[in-house]
């Protein structure tokens, strides 16, 4: 761009800026008279309805003043309360699973732990974090009689450890739990986050700044409401400002969730420079002093409480992740006695249709055992069948049959085709086989949305049910097939 050029550009910036600067002071000067010409109106008026409208204007800026001031501060959210069950229901859970034949020894003896600590008299306090971030180290620095190993490789801890030492005269348990991302993380973290749900009050062990997934684990331990301590380890390795740059944007950003956040040194070695007599210097290596002075501090606070208000925060937590726990378990054994249900149908329509269906015959469901089908699994679920409109919902399943039978035919021929012994029990199986398919696909959409929504819909229902009578999954095939095989085997 030449000279010439540029001095027409400037000359276009500068008049934009003085129209951008005259249409400004014209807005000012418009302004301002409004507010002259509404000054004297208001002068004008009686007095209380002056002050009325003065009132209600400065209401209305301070409102908007607020406002904006709010939306530039919000307000932390409060953390996540988990809902505490009570403890004669969850025996009865546990009891009712028992009567169901289902394995319940895990729970019981984690109610016979809940029991035995808090008859014992003893704090627990569990240490948590992630790899290598020092909680072994500072176990043993918070109970030097205790015998831990400490490896510079990560994942050392493979089991929980608990270590006995004293905290102002009083016991004190420290578990040393699985770190987090070890080798077969998810059953070490599970076993960590139990541990941490059992004991009085848990401090979490950082090297640095969190992790988006240690900002979970943070915030999902506070959801229960017991003592939270968060402690940043390996400070000898910070510079002084970066130590206290860090500091104070964990305990920004986590005054809401955790109790108190405190810098640490677990102990380790240090390095420093010996000056000899002659002049010469020398490296030196020791063994450093732990600090932990506000730990201990906090910790004492926290554990302060009183042993009922600390048991009572313990006996929650262990009891809410028990409940959670029941709730996967009574969800497995509803889905062991549905599948059981369903094969029983399948069973039933498989010799069905070897009695009663020729080859040929247009795929209808036998509509008595399609109606037991339903009323026994809603029985299961403890659904009243007056919520279920089965002639509705058989009606618009036998129209998905009748457009996909040859779909259906198609998938029991590869069943036939797979399981060789089929083939000389005599004809009509093809067609048993995709009875037995049509039940199973039943069964399981009827399942899946009392599973899921604990009530029936019809919808979802029969969404899946299309999806089922398409799919050639092999283990369904499979499955199927066996039944068939044993079924007509036995009957032959």
């Amino acid at each position: 761009m030449n000279a010439p050029d540029t001095r027409h550009l400037r000359l276009l910036l500068a008049l934009a800026v003085g129209l951008a600067a005259l249409a400004l002071l014209w807005l000012l000067l418009g302004a301002t008279r409004s507010a002259l010409e509404l000054w004297r109106e208001l002068a004008g008026l009686p007095l209380l309805l002056r002050l009325g409208l003065v009132a209600l204007l400065a209401g209305f800026a301070a409102a908007s003043a607020w406002l904006v001031w709010r939306l530039a501060h919000p307000r932390a959210r409060a953390p996540r309360s988990v809902p505490v069950p009570d403890r004669g229901n969850v025996e009865k859970r546990i009891q009712q699973l028992q009567s169901r034949q289902a394995e319940t020894a895990r729970f019981e003896a984690e109610l016979h732990e809940l029991d035995r600590r808090a008859t014992s008299g003893q704090r627990y306090v569990a240490v948590f974090g992630e790899i290598s971030a020092g909680k072994s180290s500072l176990i043993r620095a918070l109970a030097p009689q205790a015998q831990v190993d400490v490896d510079v490789l990560g994942g050392t801890t493979t089991l929980v450890s608990h270590h006995r030492g004293e905290l102002d005269g009083q016991e004190l348990v420290l578990a040393d739990v699985p770190g987090m991302q070890e080798i077969g993380a998810r059953e070490r973290e599970a076993l960590a986050r139990d541990e941490a749900l059992r004991a009085h009050a848990v401090i979490y062990v950082t090297a640095g700044d969190l992790t988006r997934a240690q900002d979970q684990e943070l915030r999902w331990l506070r959801g229960y409401g017991k003592p939270l301590l968060l402690a940043l380890n390996k400070i000898d390795q910070l510079g002084g400002l970066q130590r206290d740059e860090l500091l104070t944007a964990l305990r920004e950003r986590y005054a809401g969730v955790t109790g108190r956040i405190v810098a640490v040194q677990a102990g380790g070695r240090e390095q420093f420079v010996r000056r000899l007599s002659d002049g010469r210097e020398e490296q030196v290596a020791r063994d450093a002093l732990p600090q932990l002075d506000a730990l201990r501090g906090a910790l004492q606070e926290s554990l302060g409480a009183g042993i009922d208000a600390l048991e009572q925060a313990r006996a929650g937590a262990v009891l809410s992740r028990v409940g959670e726990q029941l709730g996967t378990a009574e969800r497995d054994m509803m889905e062991h006695e549905s599948r059981a249900i369903v094969d029983r149908h399948t069973r039933r329509a498989i010799v069905g249709a070897m009695a009663a269906v020729a080859p040929g015959t247009d795929l209808l469901i036998q509509g008595a055992l399609a109606t037991s089908l339903v009323r026994d699994l809603a029985a299961l679920h403890q659904i009243p069948v007056k919520q279920i409109d089965l002639d509705a919902f058989l009606r618009q399943a036998a129209m998905t049959l009748r457009t996909t039978s040859s779909v259906v035919l198609a998938i029991a021929g590869n069943a036939a085709k797979a399981f060789p012994g089929l083939g000389t029990l005599g004809g009509g199986v093809l067609h048993a086989i995709a009875y037995g398919l049509i039940f199973d696909s039943l069964g399981q959409a009827i399942s899946k949305t009392l599973l899921d929504q604990h009530r029936f819909d019809q919808e979802q229902a029969q969404h899946t049910l299309q999806r089922l009578l398409g799919e050639q999954a092999r283990g369904r095939l499979a499955h199927v097939a066996q039944l068939a095989l044993k079924t007509l085997g036995r009957d032959s």
